[in-house]
């Protein structure tokens, strides 16, 4: 079985047994319950390399019934066609700016709160282009489930600024894209921004 999908039968196992312990009435239903969050950690201890005390700090366990993290990338052009990408601190690469959805936000005030956080440049929402579920790509593994939003946004104002978490920022052309931070984006997904960014007709894209 491949890493990436022990990972996702682990997080199923989780997310069962999650929600379990929230609806449990029974002490030994609870149990049986705890031991397959145990068994969740194992399985992606396996499949990362990380250890088990670190798997199981990462989650957080849920007061309600769990449901996949949201992550909002703005899908930015320029005049010559040029997509918006920044350099990530935390690896190097390149992305389109975004990040976890804020409580408090819609999705369109976090796309652009991120650009603007991220580059210094205003932008306006204009359309939601894709929603897909990072398991069914081919990014590498992470530990938690997770629905990427790309939204369509026009600039209206402002120019580059330094900003502590991201090491650069510029419009990268589709044939000279550097390279990425795949757990962010992969390069099909770009090329799938750039098709339905030039063709508003086109309806989103959904898993």
């Amino acid at each position: 079985m491949k890493t990436g999908e022990l990972i996702l039968l682990a997080q199923r196992i989780r997310a069962l047994s999650q929600n379990g312990l929230i609806y449990s009435l029974s002490e030994y239903d609870t149990e049986r319950y705890e031991e397959l969050l145990q068994i969740s950690n194992k399985i992606t201890s396996l499949a990362t390399g990380l250890g088990e005390e670190i798997i199981s700090s990462y989650y957080i366990t849920e007061k309600e019934y769990v449901t996949p993290k949201v992550d909002i990338r703005a899908v930015v052009f320029n005049q010559n066609e040029e997509i918006l990408l920044v350099k990530e601190k935390s690896d190097g690469l390149w992305s389109l700016p975004g990040g976890w959805a804020d409580i408090g936000y819609s999705p369109k005030e976090i796309a652009q709160k991120e650009v603007k956080e991220e580059t210094g440049l205003e932008v306006r929402p204009i359309r939601l282009l894709s929603v897909v579920d990072m398991s069914k790509h081919p990014h590498p593994p992470i530990p938690s489930y997770v629905y990427k939003f790309f939204i369509l946004c026009e600039i209206t104002s402002g120019e580059f600024t330094q900003t502590f978490d991201i090491l650069g920022k510029g419009f990268f052309s589709l044939d000279n894209l550097p390279p990425l931070s795949l757990e962010r984006v992969l390069p099909e997904q770009i090329a799938t921004m750039y098709e339905y960014g030039k063709k508003p007709s086109k309806d989103v894209y959904l898993d």
